[in-house]
């Protein structure tokens, strides 16, 4: 950006094609507190989801917070919420169905996942917003 004394706050959208979900057919942002926010603790995920998908295929913990967001996809009635969502809490799984604009807030060290995107009538804003420069699972049962 600017070659001035503020300019490095100003820092390009990473503005990018999923890797990891071939369901997610629109450009996503992925940024990350160490690389993209000089070091501040923070990570930001923004996908504009089409199809459902296993978004989260177990469950699993970490050592900070996390918000979640599922936000209807037409910017001009964000409320208009078209799919159903299943995400799990805790070691004995208990099942929550979200048909709605909703967060999702998951406390350091709360056990949650998986999360399937069931269904998508109309298209749905996915934000991820977790509390770290990186994001590292602690406690999954993705060896089982």
């Amino acid at each position: 950006m600017t070659e001035n004394k503020y300019g490095k706050y100003i820092v390009d959208a990473p503005i990018m094609q999923s890797v990891m979900f071939p369901q997610i057919t629109a450009p996503q942002i992925n940024a990350f507190g160490g690389e993209h926010f000089m070091g501040i603790e923070f990570t930001m995920n923004w996908s504009y989801l089409t199809e459902p998908f296993v978004m989260v295929n177990s469950s699993h913990s970490h050592e900070f917070d996390q918000v979640i967001c599922f936000i209807g996809g037409d910017p001009l009635n964000i409320r208009e919420f078209g799919g159903e969502l299943e995400m799990y809490f805790g070691e004995e799984q208990e099942k929550h169905v979200v048909t709605s604009s909703s967060y999702i807030v998951v406390p350091r060290g709360l056990i949650h996942g998986p999360l399937y995107i069931k269904s998508i009538t109309k298209p749905i804003m996915y934000m991820d917003f977790p509390l770290t420069a990186r994001y590292v699972k602690k406690n999954t049962d993705e060896s089982k």
